[in-house]
């Protein structure tokens, strides 16, 4: 395929997504802070950047990166305005609905179409193809980026014509799964103060009422407290609370849980036992009360 296109940040996620484009035939091109994590996808066929201003100058471009800070260090106007206008940039990472405004105005100031598609799956999800991918931005540029998205994801959820929207759906949909974990912790606590064997209960649980993907893999993960290595560590969980936080003050939205929730995690993220563990393990601080 002839066209080229630019992935930024190589982490778990980032290498599985940006591996399906090098599988799909695409001429890719990939930068990361620590070049070593583009290795397994040079090999593969994709092609390493001297700098994110390289991967960034790509007529479509997409990024993976940690958090606000990150995504905003990387995606500045200086990285954006390397080749001049009418490129896309598709930004899939975790961030805040405000971090999305202010890198979409920075993109638009150079010229650079911007879309949000933060993603629901997990590494190994996204290097199946498998991933739930939330769109928003301009109906044009959403259209533009479809095709290349369809290598990552089995489906993709258009949210709206600002990029924000993406974000504050994802946003929303970890505050649920956070409560998921929580309600699982209470009651595999409940059940396994009465004689009952937590892998039982969630064996009904994920075959009954509460099928899918949450309730079956973190339940069996919490009943067997199998938290390592984790898929998606601790502190990522306290950040997820705290942009849902932010995005509720933006509108004066209460949310009556979120400090329930932000104490298990402190409580989590203190105790050296837990902090380097899969999120779920924020499990144990409701087991051992």
């Amino acid at each position: 395929m002839s066209i080229t296109l630019g992935f930024l940040g190589l982490g778990n996620m980032g290498q599985a997504i940006a591996g399906r484009l090098v599988a799909a035939g695409y001429d890719v091109v990939v930068w990361n802070r620590s070049s070593g994590a583009a290795d397994d996808l040079v090999a593969a066929g994709a092609r390493l950047a001297t700098d994110a201003r390289e991967a960034l100058a790509a007529p479509v471009s997409f990024s993976m990166l940690a958090d606000d800070a990150a995504a905003e260090s990387v995606l500045s106007a200086e990285n954006l305005a390397g080749a001049g206008s009418g490129r896309i940039h598709v930004n899939m990472a975790s961030i805040s609905a405000a971090a999305a405004d202010r890198i979409q105005a920075v993109a638009e100031s150079v010229g650079v179409g911007y879309v949000s598609c933060p993603v629901l799956g997990r590494p190994a999800v996204a290097a199946e193809g498998k991933l739930n991918l939330l769109v928003a931005g301009a109906p044009e540029l959403c259209d533009a980026v479809a095709p290349y998205l369809e290598h990552c994801g089995v489906k993709q959820w258009r949210f709206g014509d600002t990029p924000r929207q993406a974000n504050a759906v994802k946003v929303s949909m970890n505050f649920t799964i956070l409560h998921a974990l929580q309600a699982m912790a209470e009651s595999i606590t409940l059940v396994e103060a009465h004689g009952v064997e937590a892998t039982t209960f969630i064996e009904l649980m994920s075959n009954s009422l509460f099928a899918g993907p949450v309730y079956a893999g973190y339940g069996s993960m919490i009943a067997e407290r199998r938290y390592s290595p984790p898929g998606f560590r601790m502190p990522l969980g306290l950040k997820d609370l705290g942009l849902a936080e932010e995005l509720a003050a933006e509108k004066n939205v209460t949310l009556p849980t979120a400090p329930i929730l932000r104490d298990r995690f402190e409580q989590a993220l203190a105790d050296a036992a837990l902090a380097e563990l899969d999120w779920s393990a924020v499990a144990e601080v409701t087991r051992r009360r």
